[in-house]
């Protein structure tokens, strides 16, 4: 049996390169006319999303951090970067992508990948939960047409339920295939039969090539034509740093997501990094820029992809769409990758936080709620952010009610010993000061931090005031437990402390530090 472990191995890795083809070819199908869809939403020629499409995903699937994550051209960007398009030209994107990309770098070289770290869980479902609705309503739009003065109305009856009803057999293949086989991807063969059906049946309905032609040649180098001047700056600056951090937030969450479903860890700061040097290549390759696109990294795990071989197909394929297979690609029904999108919808809504809404503490149900809400209502990166600054909120509330002083074991009637319960940061100072009275303590008093910490320069602060307090009082103020961490603090802030005699506990904070504090009253 020892001997047959390296024929198992190679027949193994054969089995999963097959895995990997196969779900890069469904994905590659699904990337169409996303790229195409998110060009028209930025303004520009459908070929610029296409060659954004190959070229970030094909880059950052090579030498991203994290394997089986798909990245490409994507709405969350699309819709920064119409005012750009229209106010200044295509070519000002460009730079401006390039830009981008520069600035993700310097992101990741500098390990600042890690800070979504401080994103909480019921944000993360908010944000998941939020992106799989603007899934689905993206899809909508493929149920209209557009109509007299530019505005779309729904599809005439008969066309809608042709549409409705192979969108129906397309999920119907998705869902009932693997229960016969999981040899092939159920999302493929749900484009393959529906698209087969329509063909030889002549089906009028929607196809790829109603959207636009991908026809195309390879990307050519060209340095963007626009004046480098300060002007220019001014002009690109701001919607760089904002599609960076976009870009960022999008892909970060993806990976974590993807980090969840396959019980491995991705390499965030490296993440960073491949998504900017992709940017950056695609800018000088005329495309429009992108990220971590969700719903295909979905269609890609769930096919069985682990390695970055379906990633880097994918995005070739991708290439020989544009070249060569353009017309065949043109006449597959978008019915099909509408069933395909509506399944990745199902797939990637957080169904349980649905059910676990009424158990969790009310804040979080609200951060749940509220991200997916203002995800749909603006962008992404506006979502996590006000998630995170409402947690951060909540949080420091809780800290603030969770502080309390005991009197502890040692008091006597000349010597109070005080244990301090909680944590001391900003938002508990106010609750820290009213604690103590030093007009009816008595001449020597003692706080224990034990059972505490020292967060920060607010906190700090208020101990100097505290001390200066107990000064003008008269009384002697003894710090006890100190970490090494509030220690150091408090000797920056110029506060002198004294090692107390050997009768006496802690650390004597002596009036001669307390003139320097800034802070002090």
């Amino acid at each position: 049996m020892r001997a047959l472990g390296p024929y198992m191995k190679a027949l193994s890795n054969i089995s999963q390169i097959r895995t990997e083809t196969l779900a890069a070819l469904t994905v590659s199908l699904a990337l169409v006319p996303e790229a195409v869809a998110f060009a028209f939403v930025a303004g520009v020629d459908p070929l610029v999303g296409m060659y954004a499409a190959f070229i970030i995903g094909f880059v950052t699937s090579l030498v991203g951090g994290r394997p089986g994550m798909i990245s490409g051209a994507t709405g969350a960007l699309a819709v920064v970067m119409v005012s750009l398009v229209s106010d200044h030209g295509v070519e000002f994107l460009f730079i401006t992508v390039v830009l981008m990309g520069i600035i993700q770098i310097v992101v990741g070289v500098f390990k600042l990948g890690t800070l979504i770290r401080m994103v909480p869980f019921p944000v993360m479902l908010g944000f998941v939960n939020g992106l799989a609705i603007i899934i689905f309503l993206a899809q909508l739009e493929s149920f209209k047409i557009e109509g007299e003065g530019g505005v779309k109305t729904w599809l005439p009856l008969i066309d809608l339920a042709i549409m409705l009803g192979l969108v129906a057999l397309t999920m119907l293949v998705i869902y009932a295939l693997p229960k016969l086989t999981k040899r092939f991807p159920s999302a493929l063969a749900g484009i393959v039969v529906v698209s087969a059906l329509v063909i030889l049946a002549d089906i009028n309905t929607p196809t790829v090539g109603d959207l636009s032609s991908i026809a195309g040649n390879l990307p050519v180098f060209a340095v963007p034509d626009v004046p480098f001047s300060f002007e220019t700056a001014k002009i690109i600056l701001p919607f760089a740093f904002i599609l960076a951090g976009v870009g960022l937030i999008e892909s970060l969450l993806t990976l974590s997501l993807i980090d969840g479903l396959t019980d491995t860890t991705g390499q965030k700061n490296r993440e960073c990094v491949a998504q900017g040097v992709a940017n950056v290549v695609t800018g000088f390759f005329g495309g429009m820029g992108g990220c971590a696109m969700i719903g295909q990294s979905m269609i890609n795990i769930k096919a069985g992809a682990r390695w970055r071989l379906a990633g880097v197909l994918a995005a070739l394929f991708l290439l020989l769409f544009i070249l060569f297979a353009s017309s065949l690609i043109e006449r597959i029904p978008i019915a099909a990758l509408v069933g395909v999108m509506f399944v990745v919808v199902i797939g990637t809504f957080s169904w349980s936080s649905l059910r676990i809404i009424q158990k969790v503490p009310i804040s979080d149900a609200f951060v749940m709620v509220l991200v997916s809400a203002v995800t749909v209502a603006t962008d992404l990166a506006t979502a996590v952010v006000v998630g995170v600054i409402v947690s951060a909120l909540v949080f420091a509330w809780k800290t603030a009610l969770h502080l309390s002083l005991v009197v502890a074991e040692g008091t006597t009637e000349f010597r109070r010993v005080y244990s301090l319960q909680g944590q001391l940061c900003f938002a508990s100072v106010s609750s820290f000061k009213e604690l103590f009275r030093p007009a009816s303590d008595p001449d020597e008093v003692i706080i224990d931090f034990q059972n505490s910490r020292v967060w920060d320069h607010s906190a700090m602060e208020a101990i100097v005031d505290l001390a200066q307090r107990y000064d003008r009082a008269g009384k002697r103020l003894f710090l006890l437990n100190l970490s090494q961490s509030c220690h150091g603090m408090l000797e920056k802030a110029n506060v002198l402390l004294e090692p107390a005699g050997e009768n006496d506990p802690g650390y004597r904070v002596t009036i001669t530090g307390l003139g320097g504090s800034s802070g002090g009253s």
